[in-house]
């Protein structure tokens, strides 16, 4: 007989191989969208990023609940969390020094690890209320953000515009509420996929059919209006741009609408539940997705580090059009699932194993 401890670890690791499988699909995602797009995966554009928000938010709360059910450990999670913060973005910045074609999302991904500490011990219900204000407030704030906040660094990546912490915060959120639910049980498999379809279907059609009338109009009543060129040597408001209030009413990747990231949250949840529901059956198949999954820091940055080398070889990453070659896009993610597989034979992939290293350093 199994005693229910070892039970538990067991339903524990499953729904571990499940999380990192879907993260290494986001991971996969990104490298299709910044190597191989094509009319066939413009889908991923813009989804992977919420797919993988939404997978931080889980463990997020995977790891706080688990250290925080025990007090001694509550001022080792916090110290942990700044720690990783620091990491996430060091690297970061030194990403943008490299001046690579791609957005980076790193220095808005550490911010939303401090920002989210203040929610790591509410209620359910004030997680639901809260995700569910964010998706309302947080789009237009962060384009007030994009105006406001244009040319500061720190204030920038907490709410200057769409890959601001402000615009990921509604799916991170989402993803905390999540990671207190019984993954393991296929009633709430279940229960995500009908709720992402509630969500999909509808602003899916909303966006289809109503959502560009109502950018037209809201982009010919700002043409309308009388605009002050900004003076960039102006004290500060003085040379802050016009808020561009049309990015709202569109559904475009990574425009941080409330369009976009509904209807990418409910694709989201819809994925990540009909995974939990096959995991019985294609156990197997996860494993190669969940060694991406486990090593998504540093194949993010890779990404970057490959356009940097082949920009100073003189070779500009958008111009090579492999999403244009017969199975281009599968080719990549092919070679990105390799190198998965291969940094899975380390103990640790190489930036997992510095940021903890870097933790041990305070904890």
């Amino acid at each position: 007989m199994i005693s229910s401890n070892q039970s538990m670890q067991k339903k524990n690791g499953k729904r571990l191989l499940v999380l990192d499988a879907v993260r290494g699909l986001a991971v996969i995602g990104m490298f299709v969208q910044h190597f191989a797009l094509n009319r066939t995966n413009s889908f991923v554009s813009g989804n992977t990023m919420i797919l993988f928000m939404l997978c931080s938010g889980i463990s997020y709360t995977l790891m706080g609940r688990k250290m925080l059910e025990k007090k001694e450990m509550a001022k080792q999670f916090y110290t942990r969390v700044l720690s990783r913060s620091v990491f996430i973005d060091f690297i970061g910045y030194a990403i943008i020094m490299l001046n690579g074609p791609f957005a980076m999302v790193l220095c808005a991904y550490a911010m939303l690890f401090l920002i989210s500490l203040f929610l790591i011990n509410r209620s359910m219900r004030t997680l639901i209320w809260t995700a569910a204000l964010l998706f309302i407030i947080a789009p237009p704030l962060m384009i007030i953000g994009l105006s406001l906040f244009a040319n500061t660094a720190v204030l920038s990546d907490i709410a200057g515009g769409p890959l601001s912490a402000l615009a990921w915060m509604p799916v991170f959120v989402t993803g905390m509420i999540i990671g207190r639910l019984h993954l393991e049980e296929m009633k709430t498999a279940k229960n995500m996929i009908l709720l992402g379809t509630v969500i999909l279907v509808p602003f899916k059609i909303f966006s289809v059919l109503i959502l560009p009338n109502i950018r037209m109009a809201v982009e010919n009543q700002m043409i309308g209006t009388f605009y002050a060129e900004p003076n960039p040597y102006a004290a500060w408001p003085g040379n802050i741009e016009p808020i561009p209030w049309h990015l709202i009413f569109i559904d475009a990747p990574q425009s941080g609408s409330m369009f976009e990231l509904l209807i990418g949250t409910g694709g989201s949840l819809i994925l990540l539940g009909i995974f939990i529901l096959a995991e019985k059956k294609l156990a197997m198949l996860y494993k190669p997705f969940a060694c991406v999954g486990r090593s998504a820091l540093t194949l993010y940055v890779v990404q970057f580090l490959i356009a940097w080398g082949l920009a100073m070889a003189g070779i500009e990453v958008t111009s090579i059009d492999i999403g244009s070659i017969f199975m281009g896009d599968i080719i990549i993610a092919a070679a990105v699932i390799a190198a998965g597989c291969l940094l899975a034979r380390l103990s640790n992939a190489p930036l997992e194993g510095a940021i903890r290293r870097f933790e041990h350093l305070f904890v």
